[in-house]
């Protein structure tokens, strides 16, 4: 091989494996407690006053899981009332942030699946926010279809996975 094509052919490998890195490095990771600088975060020593599980745990008493039809974000009637009633207990509790999780069932492609729960997650904060919750105390998150709450092949198990519901965090 001639001197010029090797070394097209190593630049091209540079470009290339350049490219991937920044692919690969392009998604944002939470912020970790660095200890240095005035913008660093600090992680509370206490214990959680919320179950980390959320409200799919079903022992936080005034949050409800939402589900949703399939292959849709839209938030009907009965998601509308149940909305109505979660943000009521994020405004008696305005000093917690909430994070909204979107979640799918095992149909579809992964990024398929992640996309949807992040439409469907930014659904429900947006609603959220006409509803009057503080845009600041919410967050959002898809885990796609990767947390099914059912993992059985059914219809019914495919409903109980189209969801979004609410952890509490700890501010």
């Amino acid at each position: 091989m001639k001197s010029h094509q090797l070394s097209r052919y190593i630049a091209f490998g540079l470009l290339t494996g350049a490219m991937a890195f920044t692919v690969s490095c392009s998604h944002k990771k939470p912020k970790q407690e660095s200890g240095a600088g005035e913008n660093s975060a600090t992680i509370s020593q206490e214990p959680m006053t919320f179950p980390a599980d959320g409200s799919d745990s079903g022992q936080i008493a005034g949050l409800e899981t939402i589900h949703f039809a399939f292959d849709s974000s839209a938030i009907n009637h009965t998601n509308r009332h149940i909305l109505k009633k979660d943000s009521e207990w994020m405004k008696n509790h305005s000093n917690t942030t909430v994070q909204i999780e979107g979640h799918c069932d095992q149909r579809g492609s992964v990024e398929y699946n992640l996309a949807l729960g992040e439409r469907r997650a930014k659904a429900v904060k947006a609603y959220l926010i006409r509803l009057g919750v503080d845009s600041g105390h919410l967050t959002v998150i898809s885990y796609g279809k990767e947390k099914p709450i059912d993992t059985g092949d059914t219809e019914a198990a495919y409903a109980k996975n189209r969801r979004a519901n609410f952890v509490p965090l700890n501010n």
